[in-house]
């Protein structure tokens, strides 16, 4: 059943992905009209979570917010079918790095590079970094139930030289490179909602306070990788750039979610800057009302202890 539903779909959107961007745009056009006035889908949840982030707003601001997402919720979907087969010049013409010269100087001096980003404007075609900077690059990718398809996902993050690993196996796909001496750059997208039971850090993002993912912290101390802040935004509509920050290029003696705290910071600043261009149709802010749970929790298994 798998490959027949593979074998269906898949001629369509490889076609659909050859086609001229001018073209995919009006697709997302008819995309955007579906999915945000007849399905509505995460209508509310779009709403609630710019509720909570912008109590400041008028609702006809908050709404104006939601629909620009939806609008750009559809380009994003394209533009990651284009990614199937769009050329090495097209995409480094749409995406560009403002100053890779940065992250140049400490690949330089041999050192790894742990880059912290959010579901911001387009982080797909980040995959295309390994051009720019001429490193090893890896990132994680949850897969997807239909294998054929997601060997088409994972082939199409891998076409520019980007090297994939499951998500599952972070810690180890980053042990096996530091004890082969291997030089790389990982992307570590970083804003996720993580499960409260495993959650270890707690801290106010864009005003309220929810668990955080420490993982990019801890694998930067682990193996003394140097910490950057990757920040894309949408110039105009198909056109992206990405700056670098550096964050620590001394991760172990950094206080402890020192690094984390600044990433929110960062983060925080990014999407106030261009608040339509950012995930809102995510449950980011679900777990808000368990943080009392959560301390009760941590205080169980310490007595345990």
């Amino acid at each position: 059943m798998q490959f027949l539903i593979f074998a269906l779909v898949y001629p369509f959107v490889w076609l659909l992905s050859k086609l001229p961007m001018r073209i995919l745009y009006i697709v997302s056009d008819v995309l955007f009209i579906f999915v945000h006035y007849i399905f509505k889908y995460r209508k509310t949840v779009v709403l609630e979570n710019l509720t909570l982030v912008f109590p400041e707003k008028s609702l006809g601001e908050k709404k104006r917010i939601s629909k620009a997402f939806f609008k750009h919720f559809t380009d994003s979907f394209i533009e990651t079918i284009k990614a199937i087969s769009i050329s090495k010049k097209e995409i480094l013409k749409r995406y560009q790095y403002k100053n890779p010269e940065l992250v140049q100087e400490f690949l330089k001096q041999g050192k790894s590079i742990a880059f912290v980003s959010a579901h911001q404007a387009n982080w797909e075609w980040f995959a295309s970094v390994p051009m720019v900077l001429n490193c090893r690059a890896r990132g994680a990718y949850t897969s997807i139930g239909n294998k054929y398809f997601d060997k088409v996902v994972k082939d199409s993050r891998e076409r520019f030289g980007f090297i994939c690993y499951e998500s599952a196996k972070t810690v180890k796909a980053f042990y096996e490179d530091y004890k082969a001496k291997k030089q790389s750059i990982y992307l570590l997208i970083s804003d996720q909602s993580p499960q409260v039971e495993h959650t270890l850090y707690w801290q106010k993002f864009l005003g309220i306070k929810v668990p955080f993912h420490v993982g990019a912290e801890s694998l930067a101390k682990k193996f003394n990788l140097v910490v950057i802040n990757s920040s894309t935004k949408k110039i105009k509509r198909g056109y992206y750039e990405t700056e670098f920050e550096l964050i620590s290029d001394t991760p172990k003696e950094v206080k402890n979610y020192g690094i984390t705290d600044k990433y929110i910071d960062l983060t925080e600043k990014l999407i106030k800057e261009q608040p339509e261009f950012y995930l809102w149709s995510h449950k980011r802010f679900k777990h808000r009302h368990r943080f009392e749970e959560w301390k009760s929790l941590k205080a169980n298994k310490l007595k345990r202890k």
